[in-house]
């Protein structure tokens, strides 16, 4: 029973530090932009790295389009 309490209070005080820091800090809580979600990004404003990993894809996307259609001919 006092590894359960000492574990809770330990939490409590955790949260508290991480709540007092978001209240000092102005800035909300938030995730990173992909990872373990498999890459789908969820933010409002996307972050550099994102722009270029979609840019990446666009690219790809373009190159199979055209590989496709050259050997359609």
């Amino acid at each position: 029973m006092a590894y359960f309490l000492a574990t809770f209070v330990f939490m409590l005080v955790v949260i508290a530090i991480m709540a007092i820091g978001v209240i000092f800090g102005r800035r909300a809580i938030k995730g990173s932009c992909g990872g373990a979600n498999n890459g789908n990004c969820v933010c409002v404003k996307k972050c550099d790295k994102r722009k270029a990993l979609e840019a990446q894809a666009e690219e790809q996307d373009v190159i199979l389009s055209d590989l496709i259609k050259s050997e359609g001919k």
